[in-house]
């Protein structure tokens, strides 16, 4: 069993940056291919962006350029730095992780942006 932790969400204004930590327990981080969704209320829950266990990205169309998934092996945790937040960006992010056919997700943090 993974545990995750999300850690990093708050308030802040539009235009603004934020960035959440993903703590993964376990020794076999290196391997696991992770990423960041997000839920708004009354919508579904959305891949934001994905690094796999090579280190390859992929973002959703709507926070190309402005966000950034990055992964530290050494101490079991994915980052994702949001820049240039808009209110459209409110939403809770979750963290997940996919180890074959295992997927772990997190509780949560709870991102707004709004002035």
């Amino acid at each position: 069993q993974v545990q995750l932790v999300e850690s990093g969400g708050g308030l802040v204004l539009p235009g603004g940056s934020l960035r959440l930590s993903c703590a993964a327990s376990g020794s076999a981080f290196r391997l696991y291919a992770m990423a960041w969704y997000r839920q708004a209320p009354g919508k579904q829950r959305d891949l934001v962006a994905r690094i796999t266990s090579g280190g390859s990205t992929n973002y959703a169309d709507s926070v190309k350029d402005r966000f950034t998934i990055s992964r530290d092996n050494a101490k079991n945790t994915v980052y994702l730095q949001m820049n240039s937040l808009k209110p459209e960006d409110t939403a809770v992010y979750y963290c997940k992780a996919d180890l074959f056919r295992n997927t772990y997700w997190g509780q949560g943090t709870q991102v707004t942006v709004s002035s």
